[in-house]
Order: C-alpha cells, then structure tokens, then sequence
C-alpha cells in the first residue's frame, strides 16, 4: 500500500474493541479521531503515550476529538491494560495486523540486530469526513496529548 499522507482518505477498517464490539470507521463518521498506532500493551513508551492522552482526553473532546488506540494485542489484553491505567478511550485489537497494514504502520523494526515485523508508532487525526488532517511520525510518548494540542493550535 501507498504511504498515507495529509489530505488523504483513512482507510475503512474494522477491528474489536477491548469490550469486544465491532468498530469500524464508518461508525466514526461525523466524528474527528485521534487514531494512535502503538506496538504493545504495558510496555513503558506505550504506557506512557496512553498515559498521555487518558490525561488529556478532556481536552481533546472539548474540541470534538474522540481517541482510538491500535495494537496488534488480543481484546483480552487491552481490557487488563485498559483497567490498569484507568485508560478512558477505546482501544482495538488488529491480532491480524490488517488495520496497521492498511495504514501503513505494519513494517520492518531493529532491536540489537534482530529483525522483525511490528507497529511503526504513528498517530493520524481524522476529520469528521474520515480524512486525514495530521500525522504524527515522531511521537513523543509522555507528552503526545500536548504535541497533538499544540499541532492544533497552529492552525
């Protein structure tokens, strides 16, 4: 697949949330989405992003934006995460790494010269149409709601 960009449409996608119930965006239309990418439940950067934005939920929904996290965990593990961190926003389980690839987050990473297939830590804020207004590339993970305020206020 192409590398999305600004401008774009986001692809339709479908995935469970940790409760279990079907989401795709379609569901979402009317809706601005704050669509985080993350590699693993309970890892200490993706904590601390999930911190980050449960802490900032507020203020991304005064200014209509509703958060959804993708990983490739099962429903199950983003219920225990959900519970210890008092995550406040839906996460989505992508076992099959359909979503992530569809998005283009789905490729090859390095760890001490091992190579293998994971989430590129991406986030895309989607307008109320499905389209994409911003993409966060470099994600700063203890303070990703501010990056994502402070990247709205420019405009």
């Amino acid at each position: 697949m192409a590398e999305l960009k600004v401008g774009d449409m986001a692809p339709d996608f479908t995935g469970l949330t940790q409760e279990g119930n079907s989401l795709s965006l379609s569901d979402l239309k009317g809706s601005r989405i704050v669509l985080y990418f993350y590699p693993k439940d309970n890892t200490s950067g993706c904590t601390l992003e999930a911190k980050s934005l449960r802490d900032g939920k507020a203020e991304l929904a005064e200014r209509g934006y509703r958060i959804i996290g993708v990983s490739p965990d099962s429903e199950r593990s983003h219920q225990n995460f959900c519970a210890k961190h008092d995550l406040n926003f839906t996460l989505l389980a992508d076992t099959d790494h359909s979503i992530c690839e569809a998005f283009g987050v789905w490729a090859e990473k390095s760890m001490y010269g091992r190579k293998y297939m994971g989430v590129v830590r991406t986030t895309f804020l989607l307008n109320e149409e499905g389209r994409i207004t911003h993409i966060f590339n470099k994600v700063k993970t203890a303070e990703h709601y501010q990056q994502i305020v402070n990247e709205l206020d420019k405009k």
